[in-house]
């Protein structure tokens, strides 16, 4: 039984949205503004959210990019604009599907349903397997991509051998003689700056201030780790 998150700031649409997806067993949680529908995202296990552009608080672009930092699950994005310009926008910043009002429920519905069939069945079994993530930051072992609150990154191959392992054990910390060992397979004794350089290199390339990092930790006098939680 799927959650559905309905987040619009006109009731009488939500309500009907509602009744739809209920009499189709799946369970609703309902928002009214994008504060209230980003704080349900974050505190419940949602599989799509149907959101409106066009809210108070938080509007729905917004909401999506913040979304974006810590979850993959669709969206349909409701508006009651119907210009290319604006479905354009909508998909580049991580919409799956739009939907212009008016708009027949039962249509709904049935988008409803073809994007949570092919995130239960495709795309939450390969995030949950080979795509690790720390706030804004994604690391997808799939395509060898690294994005950072959605702007791809470009890693040399060693860089994100260093970073996919520290991701794939996000909150532990490694130290240097260990991540010689799991990135060249053997430390031969040798203990010099190469992974300090490495370490160094990620950071101007993922963290917003390299000086003050987010994502990419050092615990002095033991090693390295990639934070667990990032806000």
């Amino acid at each position: 039984m799927e959650n559905i998150l309905v987040c619009d700031d006109d009731r009488e649409i939500v309500e009907a949205i509602e009744i739809y997806l209920e009499q189709e067993g799946f369970v609703v949680y309902k928002a009214y503004d994008g504060k209230e529908g980003l704080s349900i995202l974050r505190r419940n296990k949602i599989q799509l959210a149907i959101i409106d552009i066009m809210m108070p608080e938080l509007d729905g672009i917004h909401l999506v990019k913040e979304l974006r930092t810590f979850s993959t699950i669709p969206v349909i994005f409701l508006s009651a604009k119907s210009e290319d310009s604006d479905k354009i926008l909508g998909l580049n910043i991580g919409a799956d599907d739009y939907v212009t009002k008016p708009f027949n429920p039962l249509e709904l519905v049935a988008r409803v349903k073809s994007n949570v069939r092919r995130y239960t069945t495709l795309g939450q079994a390969v995030d949950r397997e080979n795509v690790y993530t720390s706030g804004g930051l994604v690391i997808d072992d799939n395509s060898k991509e690294v994005t950072v609150y959605g702007e791809e990154i470009r890693l040399t191959p060693i860089e994100y051998k260093i970073l996919a392992f520290l991701a794939r054990n996000k909150g532990k910390v490694y130290s240097i003689e260990q991540i010689y060992e799991n990135i060249w397979g053997d430390v031969s004794g040798r203990v010099d700056n190469t992974i300090a350089v490495h370490i160094r290199h990620i950071r101007e390339k993922i963290e917003v201030d390299p000086r003050e990092p987010k994502f990419l930790k050092v615990v002095w006098g033991v090693g390295y780790k990639i934070e667990e939680d990032v806000r």
